[in-house]
């Protein structure tokens, strides 16, 4: 357990989180090293349009911000101080009035394969179906299956949380799911994991395996109390690959994996990967690299994959464009 001195201003601060286990596990685990801090902290827990809605995309209803408005709403009304979410579930854009004020060490930010009967695509039945909430994993999925000649899987749509997925998997509706790994690992359910994709297998979304706390943008004072929580090398990672989703127009609509990592001589290398839903064109893949010390050089890096994206043939979706 990460420890702390006590603060000069010690605070009462309340929580804003979804309701499923694994936000309340992810507000539980702030909550404890806050409170480690000499803080006094208590959850406030919500359910959100993005938990309601299970019969659709989020593509089709609005995108990530469902999993977010109710509790910018409490923050907003003063009924919390802070949110605490999965960075990936963040829009690029916050609101007027809000800002992301911490983002902590990121856990294993790669995909995970999920099967009762096989351990790998390669090992999948014939005609099997294969479940997933995200067009990226879908345009993934997709492209590696065709390189194995398996037209025959389907993947189909698979919307709830982390155990209502699981459940789903486990009464024989698919044959396989894809998973975050770190819900997976936060939970205590690695065992569930058969295989986990490395980044070349399958690039992670922006932001995957990353919590991000965010709170008004005049409470100074949180964001100081906030201050020790923060993973700077994680932060910078996400920056730079938040900033290709937002500069590609950051929509749940577009299948678009960005992923950054610190390389051996110590520069930040960010890759990234564009899919048409339709399936008309290949999947495009960029990489550049560049010496990244702020936040604001991991904005430029991401900026640059952006651009690289779009003169490779990348674009938004075309209600979009």
């Amino acid at each position: 357990m990460v420890s702390f001195s006590k603060p000069l201003d010690a605070l009462s601060i309340t929580i804003a989180t979804r309701e499923s286990r694994l936000a309340l596990w992810q507000a539980e685990y702030v909550q404890t090293l806050l409170t480690g801090m000499g803080h006094r902290v208590s959850l406030l827990g919500m359910t959100t349009k993005g938990d309601q809605i299970l019969d659709r995309s989020l593509s089709k209803v609005g995108g990530k911000g469902l999993f977010v408005k109710e509790l910018e709403v409490a923050l907003e009304e003063g009924r919390a101080d802070v949110a605490v979410h999965s960075l990936k579930d963040v829009p690029m854009d916050l609101p007027e009035g809000f800002v992301l004020a911490c983002v902590m060490e990121r856990e294993d930010p790669r995909d995970a394969w999920v099967s009762p009967v096989c351990a790998s695509l390669a090992e999948l039945p014939p005609n099997a179906i294969v479940g997933t909430s995200s067009l990226r994993r879908l345009v993934l999925l997709r492209e590696a299956l065709d390189a194995l000649g398996r037209q025959d899987v389907r993947i189909e749509p698979l919307r709830g949380n982390l155990d209502t997925r699981l459940r789903k998997l486990d009464e024989g509706q698919y044959h396989a799911i894809v998973l975050a790994a770190a819900g997976l690992k936060r939970l205590g359910l690695d065992s569930r994991i058969r295989h986990s994709f490395e980044p070349a297998e399958s690039l992670p979304a922006a932001g995957q395996g990353a919590l991000g706390i965010e709170v008004r943008a005049d409470r100074a004072d949180l964001v100081q109390a906030l201050a020790p929580l923060v993973h700077m090398p994680t932060w910078q990672r996400v920056a730079a690959e938040r900033t290709v989703s937002r500069a590609m127009g950051g929509s749940c609509s577009m299948p678009l994996a960005a992923y950054a990592h610190w390389a051996a001589d110590g520069a930040l290398q960010l890759d990234a990967a564009w899919g048409d839903p339709e399936g008309h064109q290949p999947v495009v893949r960029v990489s550049e690299r560049g010496s990244v010390q702020t936040l604001a050089q991991a904005e430029v890096l991401g900026q640059r994959v952006a651009d690289a994206l779009r003169a490779a043939g990348a674009h938004p979706p075309a209600a979009e464009a």
